[in-house]
């Protein structure tokens, strides 16, 4: 979808002639009320659910989750996916041309916030001509704009899912971004985000900030599991420090290998620095509570007991502030082995409760729709 009228960001900037690419699931119902907006979470995208026809390895991000018959059931719902301002999939980021200099955004593509990327949903939900939301649903990053959308647009919300999520990142998270894009900022290959102009791609850099992120995505358990201490050649040690030796070095390389061939290094800096700064209780001194005062929604909060990076105590702070002011929150923390990256995987006690929340969901009367904010009727 198009957009020429301007959006300004929480920078002070703004940004016009943009497009945001998207994909839907599922029939919207006659009345309109049975949307479901999933926000994607740092390297992925629109694409969250089915499969390509003829393209192989072309699964959606969330497929566990959402499509016929699944906990978020297309059938019942549908269901949105966007990608955001900024990203490299399809929206308007630093890969595309700047209306106003003809010449390719690069290191010049504005800073965009969670904020930005609410607003910008809004508009690409005003264009779909959708007032109310049954529910908005993400996973980490995705859980902060869900999160997001309650406060900034409370009154088009009627549910939200925050899945492995906070209410802000700590100082070890922000420290964990920071190392990642200094890899990216140091590559030779980086030219202070003007590579396109060079035909080059700072991989190096990318490589070694998908390591570090994967890293902190497993648990230590998940990890010795599958790798441990094995070795990658036979059962000798061959005493280098330039070579690959054990098992979890090979993984850690085709990790970074791989995400350095399908992802912008501008992107990586800008969504980063939006986890850094997505902080709601910023503007009430620090007192969450207050912040969330103006949800209205209903609340699905889910953690995972060995998730270090968004760990349960994180989503306490926000199931305790909902409660604070008297909202209607439900809590599940999953005992599971994965880490972090379990808010994707195929886990039955995961599943069944997304599935039972859904259920109530469909089975529970829309309050009256509103007017779209533009004005126009439904």
């Amino acid at each position: 979808m198009q957009f020429d009228a301007p959006l300004a960001l929480q920078s002070g900037a703004s940004l016009r002639d943009y497009q945001l690419a998207y994909e839907t699931y599922g029939s919207l119902n006659a009345d309109r009320s049975n949307a479901v907006l999933i926000c994607h979470a740092l390297n992925a995208s629109h694409h969250v659910a089915g499969v390509y026809a003829g393209q192989d390895r072309s699964e959606g991000w969330w497929d566990t989750m959402i499509g016929p018959g699944k906990p978020v059931d297309t059938d019942r719902f549908f269901v949105i996916g966007v990608n955001n301002l900024g990203s490299c999939f399809g929206s308007t980021g630093p890969m595309h041309v700047n209306p106003d200099t003809g010449r390719v955004y690069g290191a010049d593509f504005p800073v965009v916030t969670v904020e930005d990327w609410v607003d910008a949903q809004a508009r690409l939900l005003d264009g779909l001509g959708i007032a109310q939301l049954a529910a908005v649903m993400g996973g980490s990053l995705g859980g902060m704009q869900a999160l997001s959308w309650t406060l900034q647009y409370p009154q088009r919300v009627r549910h939200a899912v925050v899945v492995a999520s906070a209410p802000n990142l700590n100082a070890e998270n922000i420290a964990f971004n920071e190392v990642a894009r200094r890899a990216i900022v140091t590559d030779p290959d980086f030219h202070s985000g003007h590579f396109y102009q060079h035909g080059v791609v700072p991989k190096r850099g990318l490589r070694i900030a998908r390591m570090i992120g994967h890293i902190t995505y497993l648990s230590d358990d998940v990890m010795n599991e599958k790798f441990g201490r094995q070795l990658r050649q036979g059962l000798d040690l061959r005493y280098t420090t330039q070579d690959i030796e054990f098992q979890i070095e090979s993984y850690l390389r085709y990790q970074g290998d791989k995400f350095s061939e399908y992802f912008d290094a501008n992107t990586y800096l800008l969504i980063t620095r939006a986890l850094d700064y997505f902080d709601p209780a910023r503007r009430t001194g620090g007192n969450l509570a207050r912040a969330l005062a103006v949800a209205q929604a209903r609340f699905l909060l889910v953690s995972f007991s060995t998730d270090w990076r968004f760990s349960p105590k994180r989503s306490g702070e926000i199931v305790k502030a909902l409660l604070d002011n008297g909202r209607d929150v439900s809590y599940a923390e999953i005992d599971a082995p994965h880490g972090h990256d379990a808010f994707l995987l195929e886990d039955p006690r995961y599943l069944g409760l997304v599935r039972s929340y859904f259920d109530r969901i469909a089975a529970q009367a829309p309050a009256a729709v509103r007017e779209l904010p533009s004005g126009a009727v439904l």
